[in-house]
């Protein structure tokens, strides 16, 4: 995020400070970046280190419909039949995934 950051900020600065002077956009900026990663985020660690891994990796490959479905509902954003080949396919792929075996201990 830090280097999209350091190649965005030249192309989108002037009209960046646009925003700066309103107060409201300034706070919504906020408040997405807030619940869009820092709370996301927050959920997803506290997740890994009480859930099992296969009750992880179950969430995890819901995460990919539940946020089509809202996006859907939400945002008027309704996927194409690409859009939801793709989903089902990162659900797949998570779901028939299977761990290396462990080496056997020495």
């Amino acid at each position: 995020m830090a280097i999209a950051f350091l190649f965005i900020i030249p192309i989108g600065f002037v009209q960046a400070l646009k925003a700066f002077g309103a107060v409201e956009l300034v706070l919504a900026g906020i408040g997405v970046g807030v619940c869009s990663s820092v709370i996301p985020y927050v959920c997803d660690q506290l997740a890994m280190s009480r859930l099992p891994r296969t009750s992880f990796a179950l969430m995890l490959a819901l995460l990919p419909a539940t946020a089509t479905i809202i996006g859907a509902i939400i945002l008027a954003q309704i996927p194409s039949v690409r859009d939801v080949t793709g989903v089902l396919l990162v659900m797949l792929g998570i779901a028939i995934h299977k761990p290396a075996a462990l080496e056997a201990s020495r």
